[in-house]
């Protein structure tokens, strides 16, 4: 399998794919994105965007290992475990890179509060996470693997000028990282394929809307989000 592949996806992924697909182009053409690729946007949208990533992989790690905690299968435990560590050590130890980079401090960082889209993307997975059985905490979690790696491969086609940004797509088009999300698709179709009607519709529904946090996490950053009071 290669990173700038195509996604390996089973019956009911596909699915999922085709509802958000609008969605997705979407997210390529954004100015954020495409100021990634262009090596043009702003550097303080980039150091925005990586601060409210840091406090948002937080709680992703955290909606990982509760995934895991309501796994009924011994692989599927291991994995989310594996997972949350990871997304903590390696997407992390990415981060700080750029914090150096960028100027920032870790305890600059964790002094920022959450912007509101970010707020409200984690308390959506926490709250699926806490209380909606395991299929459905994978399916949206989904999308903030999937998407950042399509995303990634689309934008390694061009590269960009800037070497920061450059970083960035390398990361998210590594193989190593592809490796991840089709490991996170094969257990979703698994999932799926053991659900109910019910679960599945439900199993859509966060994914969809995760989806749509996706776009509006970029449009956060090109924006700089702050709280109105």
């Amino acid at each position: 399998m290669s990173g700038r592949g195509h996604a390996v996806r089973g019956a009911f992924t596909s699915l999922l794919w085709k509802e958000v697909a609008g969605i997705y182009e979407a997210i390529l053409g954004h100015p954020f994105v495409q100021g990634l690729v262009g090596g043009d946007l702003p550097r303080e949208s980039f150091t925005f965007y990586v601060v409210q990533d840091a406090l948002y992989l937080r709680e992703f790690a955290r909606a990982l290992s509760l995934a895991a905690a309501k796994s009924d299968r011994e692989d599927w435990i291991l994995t989310f475990n594996e997972h949350a560590a990871g997304t903590l050590k390696v997407e992390r130890a990415l981060l700080q890179g750029f914090f150096g980079e960028l100027g920032l401090t870790e305890d600059v960082v964790r002094a920022n509060p959450q912007a509101p889209t970010c707020l409200a993307y984690t308390d959506h997975l926490l709250s699926v996470a806490y209380s909606r059985p395991a299929p459905e905490i994978v399916a949206a979690l989904l999308p903030c693997y999937w998407i950042y790696w399509e995303v990634g491969k689309a934008l390694a086609v061009r590269g960009s000028p800037e070497p920061l940004y450059q970083r960035w797509i390398d990361a998210y088009s590594a193989e190593q990282f592809g490796s991840l999300v089709e490991a996170v698709l094969g257990l979703t179709d698994a999932l799926a394929e053991t659900a109910t009607e019910p679960q599945r519709e439900a199993m859509r529904q966060h994914f969809v809307t995760s989806a749509r946090y996706e776009w509006m996490f970029w449009e956060m950053g090109w924006r700089r989000e702050q709280w109105p009071v």
